[in-house]
């Protein structure tokens, strides 16, 4: 059994409001790292993509667990990649990783000064190369922050990643591919991309409200959430948590 633990859209801005959400988020993980296996972050880790919030997210997202993180809408690709993954870039933030026996590909979905995402050529020829030349029996789970579907809130599928389209093939080659991690839209939601699972971790910050919900895009009163993947046997299933903070 392997467990992800899969968090997004923290917004670090300096705020002791936003932090004490993230902190807690933490500590619920942290707390509870004996029976899982990795901590995943799919983006936003800023708020504003200003160099004072990555050294704040720096000093805040600490756990013995294996963290991997992708770049969001929110973030700079410059100050997100020298603070956070120690080598400053401007292009496309990829790269992989194995835990134990299964690899995770985390692909930056984001367009630079846009909110709405794009995995782009030099980004899908990376997932491609990167797949080929893995053992096809290891499981692989693809993580971005856009998610490349509509989840019916009209607001967040105004700004969701296009030219999906050109991934079909890519995970039509590879069945290994186990599903698809997302966030982006913060709230906690599955549904299905290319014939796997397609699963939206809550939002840390707030809460995005279905169109039912009220005439407010944007709801802080709900508490943080963190979902839990676990695969088991060729099985993939997500558990969501509410925390209080």
């Amino acid at each position: 059994m392997f467990v992800v633990a899969h968090i997004s859209d923290l917004h670090f801005n300096g705020t002791q409001f936003n932090r004490s959400r993230i902190q807690s988020t933490l500590s619920y993980i942290n707390a509870r790292a004996a029976g899982i296996d990795v901590l995943l972050v799919t983006g936003d880790l800023a708020d504003e993509g200003a160099p004072s919030e990555y050294r704040e997210a720096y000093g805040v997202l600490e756990s013995p667990l294996p963290m991997l993180i992708t770049a969001g809408n929110h973030d700079v690709r410059e100050p997100f990649s020298a603070t956070l993954l120690g080598a400053e870039t401007s292009g496309p933030i990829n790269h992989s990783r194995r835990v134990g026996d299964v690899l995770f590909l985390m692909c930056d979905s984001s367009i630079p000064g846009r909110n709405d995402g794009y995995i782009d050529d030099q980004t899908l020829a990376w997932m491609s190369a990167r797949l080929e030349a893995e053992d096809p029996q290891t499981p692989v789970f693809v993580a971005f922050h856009h998610p490349p579907v509509e989840l019916h809130m009209p607001f967040m599928d105004s700004i969701r990643q296009t030219g999906e389209e050109r991934l079909i093939p890519l995970v039509e080659r590879h069945p290994n591919i186990v599903a698809f991690l997302c966030g982006h839209a913060h709230t906690p939601a599955v549904t299905r991309f290319a014939d796997r699972p397609l699963c939206v971790a809550p939002g840390v910050a707030s809460t995005l409200n279905l169109p039912f919900e009220g005439t407010e895009i944007v709801n802080r009163g709900q508490p943080p959430g963190i979902a839990f993947h676990i695969y088991d046997k060729g099985r993939l299933v997500t558990h969501y948590r509410s925390v209080v903070f």
